[in-house]
């Protein structure tokens, strides 16, 4: 599975990428997770199974899921973001992306 996390400059989201691999390894789940700025979203998520918006950029919403149809796109919590809770991030990823 490949999750694309998008904030401003891609840099913000580093710390719950990193606790969203770990919670993978711990789960047993393959994922290929990243984070670039907004900006990349067309290039970098492509081939995403799923795309995650940090709340800084929430706005863009409609904007990426013109951009990529057909594939899910969807804001994180504030909450869960603010608190780099990766295993939540991760569960909600997984759950959008078997919808």
């Amino acid at each position: 599975m490949k999750i694309v996390l998008c904030c401003n400059a891609g840099m913000s989201t580093s710390m719950l990428v990193k606790k969203m691999r770990a919670a993978a390894e711990t789960k047993g789940i393959e994922a290929e997770i990243d984070a670039y700025p907004v900006s990349e979203v067309e290039d970098k998520a492509a081939d995403a199974n799923v795309v995650l918006l940090g709340p800084q950029v929430r706005y863009e919403l409609g904007r990426v899921q013109k951009l990529l149809p057909g594939k899910p796109v969807e804001a994180i919590n504030p909450q869960d973001y603010g608190l780099v809770r990766g295993d939540k991030v991760l569960e909600h990823a997984i759950a959008i992306a078997a919808k």
